[in-house]
């Protein structure tokens, strides 16, 4: 699994953090970043509820 924050798109509303802080945090920047590689039930929810598409979640078999 690859999961990846756009920085140039995130504006730092931490929904993904609030929805699954076990794969994002809060940066020095004030923007998120995943601190796991590793799928967790929220994994999902916190990407598809970005509400600017910043999170991609890839799996290793695609």
């Amino acid at each position: 699994m690859k999961i990846e924050v756009n920085q140039d798109l995130c504006i730092g509303c931490q929904t993904c953090v609030a929805n699954c802080p076990e794969s994002f945090q809060t940066n020095d920047e004030g923007k998120s970043s995943p601190i796991s590689q590793k799928e967790f039930p929220c994994t999902m929810k916190a990407a598809v509820g970005c509400p600017v598409g910043a999170i991609s979640v890839t799996r290793e078999d695609e």
